[in-house]
């Protein structure tokens, strides 16, 4: 990066060479977060991913966001999860939906319900297959 800025007498100059080789021409940039929005918005839970490793994607893609300029908000991340989760959820979703408001609800706070949710049904998977093998 130094020998991008080096020759640069004004910190101005440098932060402009700066911040478009990290951030590239308004044209880029537009396209980069295009390009990123697609991707995100079909970006689905696979069936054999955990809550955990979903949430790592998805904030992996909100992080992106952030590095082009456009901050998600909370709610857009949280509905994005909601909608993108496996079937096996549905009838989470519909409750959480029905019982709390989703525009308030915060990221951390619904992650730690799926993992709740996530663990005892993989509980009860796990006791029913035992009990089939005896």
């Amino acid at each position: 990066m130094f020998r991008l800025i080096k020759k640069c007498e004004v910190a101005k100059d440098a932060w402009e060479i700066l911040k478009t080789t990290q951030e590239g021409t308004a044209k880029v940039k537009i396209s980069r977060l295009q390009n990123l929005t697609r991707k995100f918005e079909n970006l689905r839970m696979k069936e054999d991913e955990s809550v955990h490793n979903f949430y790592m994607n998805v904030m992996d893609f909100a992080n992106s966001f952030d590095d082009l300029g456009e901050k998600l908000s909370d709610e857009k991340i949280v509905r994005k999860i909601l909608r993108s989760l496996t079937k096996k959820f549905d009838m989470k979703v519909i409750a959480m939906e029905e019982a709390q408001d989703i525009s308030t609800m915060k990221v951390d706070e619904l992650i730690g319900s799926l993992q709740t949710y996530e663990s005892s049904v993989n509980e009860r998977i796990e006791k029913k297959n035992k009990s089939i093998a005896f």
